[in-house]
């Protein structure tokens, strides 16, 4: 896929969905993702030993959560009550938010867009950092993991065209900020377009191969392109 510039991604945009984790929150800043990875894995070790030992090898909680429907339902609902809780803990030590993802919230609102959160983190703990930093404002829906149904995380499509239903928007003129390859997969499979957040060296290359249609090294780029007058013909 050719790379667009970043104002003409814009341009075509009527619903504007920021993920949650790296473009506006670094959710485990002030508790280690690593440190409730082996709390879930120990939880689900205590349902399942052979599934447990696979979890202790990630230090990713979301992996964890995609592991535990292997140990059966029972397991699926108890890791996701235990990470929806250390999220929403998490989220009240993670800090204030990423630089310039206020701006881009306030800009993208002020522009009369449709604005989302969509995230593979809980919708609560993404509406309790919402209301700490007061950004509810400028958020019209949030749209976090389906609970239980981990398969419907991104990369599946599912959260984006729940979002542009909700929002009343086509998904094709939705596009989704996000740092993750998941993220532009994704909006990829929705048929909504992704810009992607090189918040780390080495990202463009991988955003790019995903299927994301311009890259920003920093979110106060996408605040500055909303807030760009379009260009007249």
């Amino acid at each position: 896929m050719a790379i667009e510039s970043l104002s003409a991604t814009v341009a075509a945009t009527s619903g504007v969905l920021f993920d949650f984790d790296g473009p506006v929150c670094d959710v485990f800043a002030g508790l280690p993702a690593p440190d409730v990875a082996r709390e879930l894995a120990a939880v689900l070790a205590q349902i399942d030993t052979t599934t447990g030992e696979r979890a202790l090898e990630t230090d990713d909680p979301m992996e964890v959560l995609r592991l535990a429907p292997r140990a059966g339902e029972n397991a699926v609902h108890r890791i996701e009550e235990a990470l929806t809780a250390a999220e929403i803990s998490a989220v009240k030590a993670a800090g204030i938010p990423v630089t310039g993802a206020v701006e881009s919230l306030r800009a993208a609102h002020r522009s009369g867009r449709k604005v989302a959160i969509v995230s593979n983190n809980s919708a609560a703990c993404v509406r309790k950092f919402l209301e700490i930093h007061d950004l509810d404002r400028f958020i019209h829906q949030v749209v976090g993991r389906f609970p239980n149904r981990p398969d419907l995380m991104k990369p599946s499509p599912f959260s984006l065209e729940k979002a542009a239903k909700e929002l009343g928007v086509r998904a094709s003129t939705c596009t989704l900020i996000g740092d993750s390859v998941t993220d532009i997969e994704a909006a990829t499979r929705a048929g909504s377009m992704a810009i992607g957040f090189a918040n780390k060296p080495g990202k463009e290359k991988i955003l790019v191969a995903a299927g994301a249609r311009t890259i920003v090294t920093s979110m106060n780029a996408v605040a500055d392109a909303i807030l760009m007058p379009p260009v007249a013909p």
